[in-house]
Parts: C-alpha cells; sequence; structure tokens
C-alpha cells in the first residue's frame, strides 16, 4: 500500500487538489481531514454540486457527507472521504450511510482504543492541531500513487525536486546502533519501497536502536512523508527507537512546515543521536 500525505495551509489549494485528485482516482482512496467544520462543509456542498447529476450518486463520505470526528486529546476533526475513521483508529464515522444524503449531514464518531492506529494518528494530531489541513491518498497502484504525490507537491507544503539522483543507502554499526546512511531522494515507489523493505529487514534480524543519515537527502515527496512517519512508528511499535540526523536544511524546512519535526526524533548529527539512543539504553 502507498500512502501520500499533502499538508496545506490554504484552504482553497486545498479544495483544488481534492478536485484534482477526483479526476484521476477513486474517490475510496482520499480522505480530507480538518478541525474547521466551515471548511469541510464547504468543500462537501462543492463535491455534492458536482456529483448530483449523476444517475445514483456518489458512494462513501463524498456524497456529500461531513463526519465529524473526536480524537482524543484534540477534539474534533471534520472529514471527507471513505475511510477518514480508520485512518484515525475511530468506529463509526458513517461509513457506510444510505446514498444520497443530505449535503453537511454529520455523523458522530468517537474512539476505539482497540482500533487505535498510532502509525499516524499522532502526525494527524499533531499537524491538525495546528490549524492545517490534511489529505490522505492510499492505494495499491504506484501509478496513482505518483499522480497523487504530483498533484500533493504542487498545490501543498511540499518540496519541489531539485535533483534526479535516485535513492541509495548503506548500513554500518557504531556500537549496538545501526545507522542507516540515504542519499537521493525518497519518492513514491522505489525510494519508499526500497525503505520500507531495508527497515523490517534490519527489524527482523535485531537491529532495533537505529539512526538515519539524512544528510543527503534532499527531496521527500508526500508518499516518502508517509513512509517516514509508518517506519518511526514500526520501530517503536517493535519495542526500538529511530533518530533521524544530519537532515539537510530543506528536509528540515519540510518537516516543520508539515509539523512532523515534532514528531521525530531529531538530532543535528551522528554522533549526538547515537550518544541519545546509548543513554536510552542505559537508562
Amino acid at each position: 500500500m502507498e500512502t501520500a500525505i499533502g499538508v496545506f495551509a490554504s484552504r482553497d489549494r486545498a479544495e483544488v487538489a481534492v478536485k484534482e485528485l477526483r479526476q484521476h482516482m477513486p474517490d475510496q482512496s482520499i480522505v480530507f481531514l480538518t478541525r474547521s467544520e466551515t471548511e469541510a462543509t464547504r468543500l462537501s456542498k462543492q463535491i455534492g454540486g458536482m456529483v448530483g447529476g449523476i444517475a445514483g450518486g456518489a458512494t462513501g463520505l463524498y456524497a456529500g457527507i461531513v463526519a465529524s470526528l473526536l480524537v482524543p486529546g484534540l477534539g474534533s476533526v471534520f472529514a471527507l472521504g471513505a475511510g477518514a475513521a480508520a485512518i484515525l483508529g475511530l468506529a463509526g464515522a458513517g461509513s457506510g450511510r444510505a446514498l444520497g444524503e443530505t449535503v453537511g449531514q454529520h455523523g458522530e464518531a468517537a474512539a476505539t482504543p482497540a482500533q487505535t492506529c498510532p502509525e499516524d494518528v499522532a502526525f494527524f494530531r499533531e499537524v491538525l492541531k495546528e490549524g492545517r489541513s490534511l489529505i490522505v491518498v492510499r492505494t495499491e497502484s504506484k501509478e496513482l500513487a505518483a499522480t497523487a504525490c504530483d498533484i500533493l507537491d504542487r498545490l501543498g507544503l511540499g518540496m519541489k525536486s531539485e535533483t534526479p539522483a535516485p535513492m541509495h543507502t548503506s548500513t554500518r554499526k557504531s556500537g549496538d546502533v545501526t545507522i542507516l546512511d540515504i542519499t537521493g531522494r525518497i519518492t513514491v515507489g522505489e525510494g519508499s519501497t526500497v525503505l520500507r523493505g531495508l527497515v523490517e529487514e534490519l527489524i527482523d534480524s535485531g537491529n532495533l536502536r537505529m539512526v538515519f543519515n539524512l544528510g543527503e537527502v534532499h527531496y521527500i515527496d508526500s508518499s516518502g512523508l508517509g513512509e517516514l512517519v509508518k517506519t518511526h512508528t514500526t520501530v517503536k511499535n517493535r519495542g526500538g527507537q529511530l533518530k533521524l540526523a544530519n537532515v539537510s536544511k530543506r528536509v528540515d524546512d519540510l518537516l516543520r512546515l508539515t509539523r512532523l519535526a515534532s514528531v521525530f526524533d531529531i538530532e543535528p548529527d551522528e554522533a549526538s543521536a547515537v550518544r541519545a539512543l546509548e543513554a536510552l539504553e542505559a537508562a
């Protein structure tokens, strides 16, 4: 499954992104999240008007239903798109409602602890707390994921590629800490897939304390952001720790703009990251 994440400070640009995405992929792949009820309702009305003339109507929340999701520690989040509740680890957010319901109708959803999805929810909370809007695209198709990344990077708080270099990785050890040197770009398809497979191999081999050296990474697209979020949580869920080090200015700017800087454990250099992990082990 490929994941692309778009972070938006501009309501208008988020609306344009949703409309463009719907021209290229099925609605069930797209989820829109915001803390602004006005923003969600406005978009739902526009989409409802767009699909209202189609015989049989539209399916899922893009039929014009705004779901009101109660997120612990955050409050109400308003969502459009089938699967919004599952992404936030919630249950009963109005998915499966009958077709043709009134635009702007709300379905209430409360947290279900057993179904919490820590892989993404920490990231979503941090971004939504800052008043940003989120678009999440999940698809099995690498072609559709690449299209989504192009749209989200162009309209959201993404990065423009300035390097054609593909991603390369190498690993080395510093005591019991595994250093993963990454160069090039982390993008949809090969880059995110290679990173995912490599981290799984390291974990299966018992390497649970890792440092990602990102000094030579100068471009991360929306899919790459999603992969970093999943990798960070996968390591933690397996009882390990992950630090990012030597983050380039362009990547650091992106992490701060998307509020991911507060989700990851970031150290200024490799030595600091290794010392921090050794201190955690000693404690």
